[in-house]
């Protein structure tokens, strides 16, 4: 069964220090109660109450599940490793004890840390990239995550492609999922980061479709992401121009995309995520429109 969520970085809970004043996490959950999803990705460790007992009451009084919490890490640099680590176990035992034991710890990449990503997000080439060594290192930190991460709470691991990051063009996908255990790591499909990275998401769900564990609804306006490129916007800059549009106003193919879940017989969680600044754009109507979209492609 397929279920729809969504998450605090479509009311601009991000992970980035940022300007800017985002609600907080009890107006963010009503809000996306009463737009009608059935659950929230967790945001940023402290957003969300952080002992399980509370974070149980706060999600069972809606009636939410969480399906899935992001875990940035800069995998590149192997002393990052240990912390990183740490820091998905924490995050894990806490979606554990609070009910939440079949979410997924989302890895991703330091993502917006990397200067010359973080410029050139949208239109990165293969000479920004990871050279063999390093991806050699990627790959281990990402294993080595998810390896322990089943071990010690049972939880499973998909990594993140994102805009911003060292793994954000097809090509780098590929690589990832090339140079990891197809046992302990997943993908998370996000279609607008796909697109905005240079690739069609349902060319993603075919070649991925046994990697694809969890999947992030987000839409892309090609527009907007040719005037990035043209005028030489940063990710931030991108993102505050509303490259991630409404679902359904951009380029993402969504009935497309549903065909493709429906014969891949995907059964877990969609996520919306509409990526906003802090303070930026009207949240809980943008959640609303995106539920009533989702309805419309026979998903919910």
């Amino acid at each position: 069964m397929i279920r729809i969520a969504n998450a605090p970085c479509s009311w601009g809970v991000l992970e980035f220090d940022l300007d800017g004043k985002a609600p907080g996490f009890a107006q963010v959950l009503d809000e996306m109660k009463d737009a009608g999803y059935g659950g929230s990705e967790l945001g940023d460790w402290g957003f969300m109450p952080t002992d399980p007992r509370a974070l149980k009451a706060e999600i069972g009084k809606r009636q939410f599940t969480i399906p899935g919490a992001f875990v940035p890490v800069l995998l590149k640099d192997r002393t990052r490793h240990k912390a990183g680590i740490e820091a998905a176990l924490k995050t894990a035992r806490l979606l554990r004890d609070s009910g939440n034991a079949g979410a997924f710890i989302v890895l991703a990449d330091d993502n917006g840390t990397i200067p010359e990503r973080t410029k050139n997000a949208g239109r990165v080439t293969p000479a920004m990239g990871l050279n063999k060594d390093e991806w050699s290192v990627f790959a281990e930190g990402a294993n080595a995550l998810a390896g322990k991460v089943r071990a010690e709470t049972g939880l499973r691991t998909v990594f993140h492609h994102h805009c911003g990051g060292y793994v954000e063009t097809p090509e780098e996908v590929d690589t990832l999922m090339r140079s990891t255990d197809k046992a302990l790591l997943g993908l998370v499909l996000d279609t607008g980061h796909w697109m905005f990275g240079g690739g069609d998401p349902v060319e993603a769900l075919h070649r991925y479709a046994q990697r694809i564990w969890h999947v992030h609804f987000k839409d892309c306006s090609k527009e907007l992401a040719a005037r990035s490129r043209n005028e030489g916007w940063d990710y931030f800059a991108s993102v505050r121009h509303g490259v991630f549009c409404e679902l359904g106003k951009g380029s993402v193919d969504f009935r497309a995309v549903a065909r493709q879940l429906h014969a891949m017989q995907y059964d877990g969680w969609i996520v919306v995520e509409q990526d906003v600044l802090p303070g930026m754009g009207k949240p809980a109507e943008c959640a609303r429109h995106n539920y009533e979209f989702i309805q419309t492609l026979g998903l919910d």
